[in-house]
């Protein structure tokens, strides 16, 4: 016999449906959320301006500092698959390594066969989406996810 796994109820959310991205008006309920956490990651992970704008996909330097200033934004779905993907490997990393390894990983040399010698964040700002997929799959197998 299996515990069925009961999710919390928040209104205006179904736990039961992943996000509609395609949504205008559910992306800009998550944006200033995501951008929120991505800047809170990016201080922890010590990310650079340049590195933290090509993780979201060359974002301009003015549109970095306008969410800097105010992150009440509408993001695009790319850039909230994006960030979404950071939070999971962020959550990840945590979960694998605990602190204070789990804000260092990111920017330390790796020989692992993925990254060859770079950096994780440099990998990912080297392959863009697909990289950061590749990075969050790794570590959800190490700490056993799905």
């Amino acid at each position: 016999m299996s515990a069925a796994l009961v999710l919390p109820r928040i209104a205006g959310y179904d736990f039961e449906v992943g996000a509609d991205l395609g949504n205008p008006a559910e992306r800009a309920q998550l944006s200033s959320a995501a951008i929120r956490a991505f800047l809170n990651i990016a201080r922890k992970w010590k990310l650079n301006e340049e590195q933290s704008r090509a993780l979201l996909g060359g974002l301009a330097s003015s549109t970095y500092h306008a969410w800097r200033l105010n992150p009440k934004r509408s993001l695009d779905q790319d850039t909230l698959t994006r960030i979404s993907l950071l939070i999971g490997i962020y959550k990840a990393l945590n979960i694998y390594f605990g602190k204070p390894w789990a804000d260092r990983w990111i920017t330390l040399e790796n020989r692992g066969p993925l990254f060859a010698g770079r950096t994780p964040v440099a990998f990912m700002m080297q392959r863009g989406q697909p990289g950061m997929v590749e990075v969050r799959r790794m570590l959800d197998t190490w700490r056993g996810g799905r």
